[in-house]
C-alpha cells in the first residue's frame, strides 16, 4: 500500500513530530516548575511525578497538537525543499496531489490519536491532575452554592437555599411534583444529605399530596430517599469539563439541558472543541505542506517563521471565538468550527497555489 518514498515521508514527518513535542515539553516543564516552586516544595515528591507531571504533559502535548503538526510539518518539508528532494520528487513524474498523500495518512494518524487521547484518555488523567493542583497550588473547586433550583426529573422541581459539599449538606430542601401542570406534592425538609449517586436523606420533613379537594400530610424525623440529581449537576467548577470523557460530555450536557441548567456553556465549548481539533490535523498539515514545499529565499527561517505565526494565530482564534460562545453570540458548535472553516479557505487558496507553481 505505501511506497518507499510514502515510509519516508511519514517518517520524517511524524518523528519530527514527536520530536517537537519533545522538546516544547521539556521547555514547559521547566517553565512550570519554576512558577509553581513552592508548591511542589509542600507537595510528597511521589504526588507531584506521578499525580501531576505524568498526567500534566500528555494534557499539554494534547492541548496545543495543532502547534506541534504545523510545526513537525513546516520544518521537515523546508528541510526536503532546501535539499531539492522535493524536486526530484516533481520531476520523476510525482504529481503534487501525489506528494500530498503521506502527508494525509501522517494527519490522520495524528487525528485519530488526538481525539482518542482527548476523548476517553486524557479525562480520567485530568482527575488526579486537578484534583493535586487543588490541594497544593490552587484550590478552584466549588464547595458550597445558594439558591440552587433545577429541575431534577420531568415535572419534578427541588430547591435548596444554600448547599455545603464539604458536610454535604443543603438547607431548607423543597421537591416539588407536578401533574398535568398543577401541584401533586410537596415534600420540605430542613436539611437534606446527599449519599451517593441519587440516594438522599431529608431530615425534619413534610410531605404534602394532593388530591383534588383533599389533602394528606405526611411528616418524619428521618427518610432516605432517591432524588435523580447531585451536587456536581449544580456545583459546576472552571474545569470540570476536562474531567468527562466524551461519551460521559454528551450525556452531561443533554441531561443539564433537560433540567433547564444555563451553566453549561464550557462543558458544549469542550465537547465541539475536541472534534475541531481533531480535523485541525488535516487543515494545518495542507497549510505547512503548501507553504513549505517550494525552496525560497532566506532558507527554512522564514517558513517556520510563517508556520509559528499561522499556528499561534489558529490557537488564539480558537481561544477567542470560544468567548463568543460563553458570551452567547454563537452556539459552541459553531463557535469551535469557525478558526476551521477559516483556515480551510487559507489551505485550499495555498494548496491551488502551491500546486500550480
Amino acid at each position: 500500500m505505501f511506497t518507499i518514498l510514502d515510509r519516508y515521508i511519514i517518517r520524517k514527518f511524524l518523528g519530527t513530530y514527536i520530536f517537537a513535542i519533545i522538546l516544547i515539553l521539556a521547555i514547559t516543564v521547566m517553565f512550570d516548575i519554576n512558577e509553581k516552586l513552592d508548591s511542589f516544595l509542600k507537595a510528597p515528591l511521589h504526588a507531584t511525578i506521578f499525580d501531576y507531571f505524568v498526567n500534566f504533559l500528555p494534557y499539554f502535548a494534547n492541548q496545543f497538537s495543532p502547534l506541534f503538526t504545523f510545526i513537525a510539518v513546516i520544518f521537515f518539508t523546508s528541510k526536503l525543499a532546501g535539499n531539492s528532494e522535493i524536486i526530484a520528487m516533481l520531476s520523476s513524474g510525482m504529481s503534487f496531489n501525489r506528494l500530498l498523500r503521506p502527508y494525509m495518512y501522517s494527519a490522520a494518524v495524528i487525528a485519530i490519536a488526538t481525539y482518542l487521547l482527548s476523548a476517553y484518555v486524557i479525562p480520567p488523567a485530568n482527575v488526579e491532575r486537578i484534583a493535586y493542583t487543588n490541594t497544593y497550588v490552587k484550590n478552584k473547586r466549588v464547595d458550597y452554592g445558594a439558591n440552587i433550583m433545577m429541575q431534577v426529573a420531568p415535572g419534578e422541581i427541588a430547591y435548596m437555599s444554600r448547599y455545603d459539599n464539604i458536610t454535604k449538606t443543603g438547607h431548607k430542601f423543597t421537591l416539588d411534583k407536578f401533574k398535568d401542570k398543577k401541584l401533586a406534592s410537596r415534600l420540605t425538609a430542613q436539611t437534606i444529605k446527599w449519599d451517593t449517586l441519587y440516594q438522599w436523606q431529608v431530615r425534619d420533613y413534610t410531605i404534602r399530596e394532593f388530591h383534588e379537594t383533599r389533602e394528606k400530610i405526611t411528616s418524619g424525623a428521618v427518610l432516605d430517599t432517591v432524588i435523580p440529581f447531585e451536587p456536581r449537576d449544580f456545583l459546576i467548577a472552571k474545569n470540570d469539563q476536562e474531567m468527562l470523557t466524551t461519551p460521559q460530555l454528551k450525556a452531561y450536557i443533554d441531561r443539564q439541558k433537560q433540567r433547564g441548567v444555563a451553566n453549561i456553556k464550557n462543558f458544549e465549548i469542550e465537547y465541539h472543541r475536541r472534534y475541531a481539533m481533531t480535523a485541525a490535523a488535516f487543515i494545518l498539515t495542507v497549510i505547512g505542506m503548501s507553504l513549505s514545499s517550494r525552496k525560497v529565499k532566506g532558507g527554512m527561517g522564514i517558513n517556520i517563521g510563517i508556520g509559528l505565526l499561522l499556528s499561534f494565530s489558529y490557537i488564539l482564534f480558537m481561544t477567542v471565538t470560544s468567548t463568543f460562545a460563553v458570551s452567547g453570540l454563537t452556539s459552541p458548535l459553531v463557535a469551535m468550527w469557525i478558526p476551521n472553516v477559516i483556515y480551510l479557505i487559507i489551505a485550499i487558496i495555498l494548496y491551488r497555489r502551491a500546486s500550480a507553481s
